[in-house]
């Protein structure tokens, strides 16, 4: 049984920073393609970010144009763990974000193949 479970999320100021975390288990993990979702009120869920392997001990990561430059993903094997360290934040970015497992593997950049698994989300409130 696959779980992935978030922390990290809470109410930060405009400008702030915030490190969500996903605990994942049931899965192979050092060769799945990881990823974070986002959901805003009244929006569509989005992709966030996502990181691949692409063989050996090499990852691949894809960013949505609003995350790069503010937002970077990183994974710890041993741990089963996946982060993302948010840096910048602006009112815009709040939203529940979801820790997701996608699958397509390295043939498949921002998840575009879909999702195996969900997390059940942590809420990020950023204040103006």
């Amino acid at each position: 049984q696959v779980q992935l479970v978030e922390s990290g999320g809470g109410l930060v100021q405009a400008g702030g920073s915030l490190r969500l975390s996903c605990a994942a288990s049931g899965l192979y993990f050092s060769t799945s393609t990881m990823g974070w979702f986002r959901q805003a009120p009244g929006k569509e869920r989005e992709f966030v970010s996502a990181i691949r392997w692409s063989g050996g001990v090499t990852y691949v990561v894809d960013y949505a144009d609003f995350a790069k430059g503010r937002f970077t993903i990183s994974r710890d094997n041993p741990k089963n763990t996946v982060s993302l360290q948010m840096n910048s934040l602006k009112p815009e970015d709040t939203a529940v974000y979801y820790c997701a497992a996608c699958r397509g593997g390295f043939s498949s950049p921002s998840c575009r193949n879909g999702v195996d698994y969900w997390g059940k989300g942590t809420l990020v409130t950023v204040s103006s």
